[in-house]
């Protein structure tokens, strides 16, 4: 059985710099909650979305304007039979020039078909790299998760893993 982490790649009219930049403001694209330093090699964070998500990663290689890799130290997620289901997945974040571009692909290692989370959390992905990240990189402003707020995405996805329930 082959094994395929789950992936996705945008290509920016922006420098490899100013990705990389984007890349590491982590509050500025995933969630304005982000607890901790997501700058530089060693670093640790906690992102949390209510009850529903909580991990802890640590930056484990941090290549300026080509590639960051957080290890994902714990994890808990509330709506799946194994809670913490990404502990141990590396998430990589690889930043190339292709074209007078530059190319972000992002990869969870370890986030596979098999996983219980998988759909879920690839579309999660899908949107926070997608648009999010996106948004952050080429307008300067992402749609990250609001500090004591809601997040419309967030909220469907509750809102599905109820229904799944």
């Amino acid at each position: 059985m082959i094994k395929t982490d789950f992936t996705t790649t945008l290509i920016v009219d922006k420098t490899p710099e100013e990705v990389f930049k984007a890349v590491i403001d982590v509050r500025g694209w995933w969630s304005e909650e982000i607890e901790g330093s997501t700058k530089k090699l060693n670093d640790e964070f906690t992102y949390h979305y209510k009850d529903v998500h909580i991990a802890k990663m640590k930056l484990i290689e941090v290549i300026p304007n080509q590639k960051v890799v957080w290890l994902v130290l714990d994890n808990y997620i509330k709506f799946i039979e194994d809670k913490n289901e990404w502990k141990g997945n590396k998430i990589i974040f690889e930043i190339t020039e292709k074209d007078n571009k530059t190319q972000l692909q992002f990869t969870q290692l370890g986030l596979v078909p098999g996983y219980e989370c998988f759909d879920i959390c690839s579309n999660a992905w899908t949107h926070y790299v997608q648009q999010s990240l996106h948004s952050l990189i080429t307008i300067g402003k992402g749609q990250p998760i609001q500090k004591a707020g809601s997040n419309v995405f967030e909220e469907d996805i509750v809102k599905k893993i109820e229904k799944k329930g």
